[in-house]
């Protein structure tokens, strides 16, 4: 299936899906797709003025689109646990958790004191899977996708001090979502869900607006010139999520050259993201530095 598209997603209705960052750009198309082929949507947002409008956009492209908005900082714990409490009162199961909300070329910490992309990329999302998997492994087949990047092959991760502000903060924490997924996945092992990562390649999105203008704007130049629209760029976490063939572990992102450009396949992460020890010493020390413990009876350990 070489160009695979929307219009190659299975029926979803019934299903219930959460998107973080789902307001604007990547997690905008993505919520958009999924309510089209009949998916119950959540919008986990920073900004729930943002968030309410985005699903008023969905709710005029998706008559009769069933759309929920949650508060949810994942840049603050307290905020991650607020919101999952939330999600998991109004849902008992979840079909569809995409990690999609990100951050890059931001100084500064989290409320938590975390280098910032480190916290919110990697760690939030760390904490509200973790959070909310008693409902994701209540679903039947569900599946978490995180959105990584090309960028993590250019992430060094030291595994003494993973939060440390240092070397490409963005490019570790894309290297972290990675290396999350592969052993979420093989925790997942005697469930029925599965975990599976995308990147979106060569996108024209918001990512970079909250960063500094001396960041910001010459990145917005090259993500103009040679970066494709966010429908485009959504359709690797989409085939994700929803093609009946993919699998855990598996990580989908552009088929062209470099995998910037072209329809989503399968493609393989650097050989860091496959260390099965750098997969494990990350899973402990991320437990540690939330304070979100997976609950081991959902979970198979080596």
């Amino acid at each position: 299936m070489s160009k695979w598209t929307t219009a190659d997603m299975p029926d979803l209705t019934g299903r219930v899906a959460v998107i973080t960052g789902a307001n604007t750009g990547l997690g905008f198309e993505t919520a958009t797709a999924l309510a089209e082929r009949g998916a119950e949507v959540v919008l986990a947002c920073r900004d729930q003025g943002k968030a309410q409008a985005a699903a008023d956009r969905i709710g005029c492209r998706v008559p009769g689109a069933v759309i929920d908005t949650v508060e949810l900082d994942l840049a603050s714990l307290a905020s991650v646990r607020v919101a999952a409490a939330a999600i998991g009162a109004r849902h008992d199961r979840i079909d569809l958790l995409i990690n999609n909300a990100g951050v890059t070329g931001l100084p500064g910490t989290t409320e938590d004191g975390f280098e910032v992309q480190f916290g919110v990329n990697h760690l939030g999302h760390f904490a509200l899977t973790g959070l909310l998997l008693d409902r994701i492994t209540a679903a039947d087949a569900a599946r978490v996708v995180t959105v990584s990047s090309i960028g993590h092959r250019f992430g060094r991760i030291d595994l003494d001090d993973p939060a440390a502000p240092i070397g490409n903060a963005y490019g570790k924490s894309k290297l972290a979502n990675l290396l999350f997924t592969y052993e979420l996945d093989r925790r997942l092992a005697d469930t029925s869900a599965v975990a599976l990562a995308a990147h979106p390649g060569g996108a024209s999105t918001d990512v970079f607006r909250y960063s500094p203008a001396a960041f910001r704007l010459p990145n917005l130049a090259i993500a103009r010139l040679f970066g494709r629209t966010p429908a485009m760029g959504a359709l690797p976490t989409l085939r994700a999520a929803t093609d009946p063939s993919a699998a855990g572990s598996e990580y989908y992102g552009p088929s062209g050259l470099f995998e910037i450009q072209g329809y989503p396949e399968r493609v393989r992460s650097s050989s860091d993201s496959r260390d099965r020890h750098r997969q494990g010493r990350l899973w402990e020390v991320s437990e540690r530095l939330t304070g979100v413990q997976y609950p081991a009876r959902a979970l198979k350990v080596d």
